[in-house]
């Protein structure tokens, strides 16, 4: 941990970030519970209403934004790199230089990747910055999380027994590191778990997103996204945080 704290890495990080306004990590406590999604389209409303976005996909395991967006992640370099745009969202992800490559990579390995992504990614000025963050409690959201020192925690669930277990583990964790808990947003659902979940842990509850059948036909189409009920359950989220 020691290392960690003085890796000249951490300073690099904060310096690339400095000009971001707000920094909105989306969280869960397991994968499957549609956080890509929600992280995705939250960065595709807050681009939509005229405001410098990005989008950060730092679930190495199963990278998703630039699908969810139909969009094709490159970057520029210039004294880093710097992420192309799509639909107006500067968006980056360990996609460009894995490609369609499995990551068979331990936690460790994946703490430094996302260090290295963090300390050499130059966002410029942006009122928005998305990330979707690794699912789970392990060492690499444990760690990115200090160095998000400016980050707020949007915790996703489902009304699943097994995620709601998994999440009040994450929360549990993120209060013991001293992080913003912006809230937690209920997804294919209609809310009550998550309120129950909220009073129990004193957070926040932003609200529930609906399941939409049409989803699937929406991947990939941002306007079409823009269209669903996730986004307009969404929407009124966003108004609120």
């Amino acid at each position: 941990m020691y290392r960690i704290l003085r890796d000249p890495r951490i300073e690099a990080a904060k310096r690339m970030m400095s000009r971001v306004k707000r920094i909105l990590c989306f969280a869960s406590g397991k994968g499957g519970v549609g956080k890509s999604v929600l992280s995705s389209a939250s960065a595709l409303l807050f681009s939509s209403s005229g405001r410098k976005t990005g989008l950060l996909d730092l679930d190495f395991h199963g990278p998703s934004a630039h699908t969810i967006l139909g969009a094709r992640v490159g970057f520029g370099e210039n004294r880093g790199i710097i992420p192309h745009e799509f639909n107006g969202i500067k968006i980056m992800s360990i996609v460009p230089f894995a490609g369609r490559k499995p990551i068979l990579w331990r936690g460790s390995d994946i703490s430094q990747s996302i260090l290295e992504l963090l300390a050499i990614t130059r966002w410029g000025e942006l009122d928005f910055l998305v990330i979707d963050m690794p699912p789970g409690t392990g060492e690499e959201i444990l760690e990115t999380s200090k160095i998000l020192e400016r980050g707020e925690f949007v915790i996703v669930t489902t009304p699943s027994l097994l995620s709601i277990e998994t999440v009040k583990r994450l929360i549990l964790a993120l209060k013991e590191l001293e992080v913003e808990i912006s809230g937690v947003i209920e997804n294919m659902g209609d809310g009550n778990k998550a309120k129950k979940l909220s009073r129990e842990y004193k957070i926040r509850f932003l609200g529930n997103v609906r399941y939409d059948e049409n989803l699937e036909k929406a991947i990939g189409k941002p306007n079409k996204l823009l269209k669903t009920k996730i986004s307009k359950d969404l929407q009124k989220i966003l108004q609120i945080l």
